[in-house]
């Protein structure tokens, strides 16, 4: 296995393996594999951690886990197919995403948002290493999805 593949592996290892799948591209046509732009995943990802962040902070659990393993997913994705990306920037986030997935499991709103916050500071961390330091992610300050509940189910 490839020092990527490794950490790819390490990057997806709590991922769920169907969700990897659906996820990791669609047939374009005959034969030939969609790969989306990296912007495009990116964006994806921003939404992911918008949602995880609105979850987390509602203490819907079962959501926020959801929202982390689509995050997970897609910042593999980013880093299977553009191997452009340092491998220290695929690397950097682990350690956050595992942390959040403790908090999560043990449902600490306070380890939470201390660890949302590490993953936005590694986020940054990696577009200012792509010369992409004008894109800055931050936490939402207000919640764009208005058609969502992010309230446990049975609260409001």
């Amino acid at each position: 296995m490839t020092h990527r593949g490794w950490i790819l592996g390490a990057v997806l290892a709590c991922a769920p393996v169907p969700l990897v799948v659906a996820e990791l591209g669609s047939v374009a046509a005959a034969g030939e594999q969609y790969v989306p732009q990296l912007g495009d995943i990116m964006n994806a990802a921003q939404t992911r951690h918008i949602k995880l962040y609105f979850a987390g902070k509602a203490q819907n659990w079962d959501l926020a886990d959801y929202e982390l393993q689509r995050l997970r997913t897609s910042l593999a994705e980013a880093a299977m197919l553009y191997e452009g990306i340092p491998v220290n920037n695929v690397t950097m986030m682990v350690e956050p995403l595992s942390a959040i997935e403790d908090a999560v499991r043990a449902k600490d709103s306070r380890r939470f948002a201390a660890t949302v916050a590490e993953l936005t500071e590694g986020c940054n961390t990696c577009h200012q290493s792509m010369n992409r330091s004008f894109i800055v992610i931050r936490p939402p300050t207000e919640q764009p999805f208005g058609d969502q509940s992010f309230a446990p189910p049975g609260k409001k």
